[in-house]
């Protein structure tokens, strides 16, 4: 049975009745706000610059804004970068300078979803930053450096907020319990469930809390009554941002050092995410070449008939073909001998520039050509001894001989290391 709505909905949702009143009572987030902390020293000395917070959902950055400037001493503005243009700022700004000349108090303009804000609407900002017409707070979830022009943020500090951690989302239902005046009633592992689903934000936590408080039921709630009632929050995943690359960094240096749990977790995270599948395989390719190369050929081979097999079976089979790519380029022996050879061949490509050929490796297919000496003293590899002539074939004032391919001794570059060893040798004997 679920209680009437408006008879136990307390009168604001509880997120916003539980919202710190002081910089004291912030959980978390002490890296920045603890006494000797940049934020707490701000704070101390009410002495604000301009600064942007960056952090996921739920970790205070809206919070800990406001209470900075109150605490300080400043007057506060708040807008929206999703529902604010260039208008609207220009018309806060000046609003903010007749402020600063009425009451001689600085004012901070907190800006939320920062990078909203298009790179016109940005350099609109720098003059009152400039000026000290205003102190600006900005809260990003996104990474400031792809997300805000460099102008800014060379004004600017920037400060990452954390994920809350369990301890602390423990303390956010501990609140929770003591505002509502009675407890969750939950079992030992349901707490620890309820925590896990909020991932780290603590708004989205407290709404949890608040489904919970208007629902009765008899004894402690177990995990799977617990499941019935709320829901996982979604996973924070954005293909098109920041998240996007940083997992397919996690996921390619776990294949380059060959631990393929942790290739299959940051894989299966991707998935969970909405990630295309073609993504992952392309990394799968990229990593079978860059890190596995000659040590073992067969990587990128198996990468791509698994690639193949699951664009022809699909999802939910597909996963199968994915984890074997996966498993396959994880243990596979690992050189990046390729990768490095042909840097170095770029390097001398570079440097040499448009040095002309050796002519006995041309073709001389007119007669001119064959007068000028092209193709003279060719030799035919396969009419010799192990079908190899010992012949050169860079140009003549390329600086040689050069050995840009130096396989290891790992998997089967083993046995290619003994066929240029013996080329080697048949070379220096001719």
């Amino acid at each position: 049975m679920t209680a009437s709505l408006f008879e136990q909905m307390p009168p604001r949702p509880l997120a916003d009745a539980l919202r710190p009143e002081r910089v004291a009572d912030v959980i978390g987030q002490q890296h920045l706000l603890g006494p000797d902390a940049p934020l707490g020293m701000m704070i101390r000395t009410k002495r604000l610059s301009s600064f942007v917070l960056w952090g996921p959902p739920g970790v205070g950055k809206t919070t800990i804004s406001r209470l900075i400037a109150a605490e300080a001493g400043y007057e506060f503005m708040q807008l929206s970068a999703v529902s604010t243009g260039i208008a609207d700022l220009r018309k806060t700004l000046a609003a903010a300078k007749e402020l600063r000349a009425a009451a001689g108090r600085p004012t901070v303009a907190f800006i939320d979803e920062l990078h909203r804000f298009s790179r016109p609407v940005q350099d609109a900002l720098l003059p009152a930053v400039e000026d000290g017409t205003i102190v600006l707070i900005g809260a990003t979830t996104e990474n400031p450096s792809f997300s805000l022009v460099a102008a800014l943020l060379s004004r600017a500090k920037v400060f990452t907020l954390n994920r809350l951690t369990p301890e602390e989302l423990a303390t956010v239902i501990a609140r929770a319990e003591a505002y509502q005046g009675r407890s969750l009633d939950l079992d030992a592992e349901a707490h620890q469930a309820l925590i896990a689903m909020a991932d780290g934000d603590a708004r989205y936590l407290l709404g949890l809390c608040e489904t919970l408080f208007l629902v009765d039921h008899d004894g402690p709630l177990d995990v799977a009554n617990l499941s019935a009632i709320v829901q996982k929050r979604a996973p924070l995943y954005d293909r098109g941002q920041e998240e996007h690359y940083n997992l397919l960094s996690c996921f390619h240096k776990s294949l380059r050092g060959s631990d393929a749990d942790a290739a299959l977790y940051w894989a299966a995270r991707m998935v969970r995410g909405g990630e295309d599948a073609a993504v992952i395989f392309r990394r799968l390719c990229c990593a079978a070449s860059e890190d596995v190369g000659m040590a073992d050929p067969q990587a990128l081979v198996q990468v791509m008939t698994a690639w193949q097999a699951f664009e022809r079976v699909g999802m939910p089979e597909g996963r199968l073909f994915l984890a074997q790519a996966i498993n396959y380029v994880a243990t596979a022996p690992k050189s990046n001998a390729s990768y490095l050879a042909f840097d170095r061949a770029s390097a001398l490509a570079r440097d040499t520039g448009s040095l002309p050929p050796p002519k006995h490796i041309l073709n001389a297919p007119t007669k001119l050509m064959k007068d000028l000496g092209y193709h003279a003293g060719y030799r035919y590899d396969h009419d010799y001894p192990d079908a190899y002539a010992a012949q050169d074939f860079f140009p003549a004032d390329a600086g040689g001989p050069h050995a840009f391919y130096e396989p290891n001794e790992r998997g089967f570059e083993r046995e290619v290391r003994k066929r240029l060893d013996f080329w080697q040798r048949r070379k220096a004997e001719r």
